[in-house]
């Protein structure tokens, strides 16, 4: 693939590079931030080679570009001049006219948070997920040191998840990023975490009471407590003399921060995260079935509506951080495979060389975790293919659902990194997360097939 060209034909048709504000990519989108949406031409990207889809959907102008994503989206930084990120498009003057709805801005700005994080977390998921395999099969001792510094690597992003969402958030809601990430490092401080541990009383100037709770691995926390940093720095940039403004504003800033992380925003995040997390404790404990059998079907749908970011992801890290599992992972997995197993039911039907390519590259895609390729390149193109995947995935969530599937470790969910629901406590968990993708891939094949197989309209555009 020319990865120029293709750059070249993207920043076109989303109106040239003076009409892009910002540009992120997550795994497989690129997500613009564009000043005029009306130059954003759908039915030309969709007919560029190397484009899956576009869409408007949570506040952004996403282009669906697989796995080749991060190729094209440095072509495009090195076209544009821009640097990347994103920004408030409500703050932008030029965007006042194309001002997205209050549900597209929370999505976007959630999206925009964990979407930088997302490398790191899933690689350190992966090595723990190594970690696993290797003390099982014997290779490894689990109090060893070659263990211990790996495990190291493998738990620092989900401990100091709070530093890494302080910078994001810094950068979203317009905080001097340092400044943001030294508040988020206060949060997981050793001195802090040692009084977390003691467990007694500390208050501040003698009367405002610190609550003790515990940051590491939590999300919604340090979110708010830099969304309000973001109007403490600036009545601190207000109030600042400019002489010593270099120094006071960010000293002012931390320093009024202090008891607002401990002893107010931070504990009221506290409170909406363990809500959050009681939530799901309890749909997990009452109706273990529900999550894996909603997401199994629905996850095409949550991936479209650009949410699987926004939503899911913390979920499931609030999740696992309270319970040590969660169970969105077994419904993800099915829905995936679900993807693959009808776009290979197409390939097996397509007599066009390079339809029967395409979805059989895309399956393979699918199966082992990235589903957007086959999702828009095939399965939506043809509709019924991702009627039958839902109804393919909604039977494999059936049987993870019933059987209690867990996921142990966040991470991807594919055939290759189907080690995270191993329980090591649990063997049967494991089990019956394959005894799910079985059912999944042949029910969805399955039904795939007979919808296709005398449909002329589809038959005609594979044959």
């Amino acid at each position: 693939m020319d990865y120029k060209q293709l750059a070249d034909q993207i920043i076109t048709s989303v109106g040239g590079k003076e009409n892009i504000v910002s540009v992120m990519h997550c795994a497989t989108r690129l997500r613009f931030q564009l000043k005029d949406a009306e130059q954003f031409d759908q039915n030309m990207l969709k007919n560029t080679k190397g484009v899956m889809g576009a869409m408007y959907t949570g506040g952004q102008h996403q282009v669906i570009i697989g796995p080749d994503v991060m190729h094209v989206y440095n072509e495009i930084l090195g076209i544009t001049g821009l640097t990347g990120g994103s920004v408030d498009v409500v703050e932008t003057e030029d965007l006042k006219a194309t001002k997205p709805k209050v549900m597209d801005r929370i999505m976007d700005m959630i999206s925009s948070l964990f979407t930088p994080c997302i490398a790191a977390i899933t690689g350190a998921a992966m090595v723990k997920v190594v970690l696993v395999l290797l003390t099982m099969a014997g290779i490894l001792d689990s109090s060893g040191q070659t263990y211990q510094m790996l495990s190291i690597i493998a738990d620092a992003p989900f401990t100091f998840l709070p530093v890494m969402l302080a910078y994001t958030s810094a950068k979203r809601f317009g905080v001097d990023p340092m400044v943001g990430m030294t508040i988020g490092l206060a949060m997981v401080h050793p001195k802090y975490t040692a009084l977390v541990s003691a467990g007694e009383g500390v208050s501040m100037f003698g009367f405002l009471p610190v609550t003790l709770a515990t940051y590491t691995s939590t999300v919604i926390p340090v979110i708010l407590v830099i969304y309000a940093a973001s109007w403490v720095q600036k009545f601190a940039d207000r109030i600042s003399p400019k002489v010593i403004k270099f120094f006071f504003r960010p000293m002012l800033t931390l320093i009024i921060m202090v008891p607002v992380t401990f002893c107010i925003v931070g504990p009221l995040g506290n409170l909406v995260g363990n809500a959050l997390a009681a939530g799901l404790s309890v749909i997990q404990d009452n109706t273990p079935w529900l999550l894996p059998i909603f997401f199994g079907a629905f996850g095409p749908i949550i991936i479209m509506l650009g949410m699987h970011y926004a939503v899911t992801i913390p979920l499931a890290l609030a999740a696992i951080a309270a319970l040590g599992y969660d169970m969105l992972g077994p419904g993800f997995l099915c829905a995936n495979i679900a993807q693959g197993a009808a776009a290979f039911a197409v390939a097996v039907q397509a007599k066009n060389k390079d339809f029967r390519s395409l979805a059989i590259s895309t399956g393979c895609s699918a199966v082992l975790g990235t589903t957007e390729p086959a999702l828009y390149g095939v399965n939506l193109r043809l509709r019924k293919p991702l009627i039958a995947s839902i109804l393919g995935g909604a039977l494999g969530g059936i049987v993870c659902g019933i059987a209690g599937v867990k996921r142990i470790v966040f991470g991807p969910t594919g055939l290759t990194s189907i080690a995270i629901f191993i329980d090591p406590n649990n063997k049967y968990n494991f089990i019956f997360a394959i005894v799910g993708v079985i059912v999944t891939f042949v029910a969805t094949f399955a039904i795939t097939y007979v919808m296709i197989r005398k449909d002329a309209k589809i038959q005609k555009e594979i044959g």
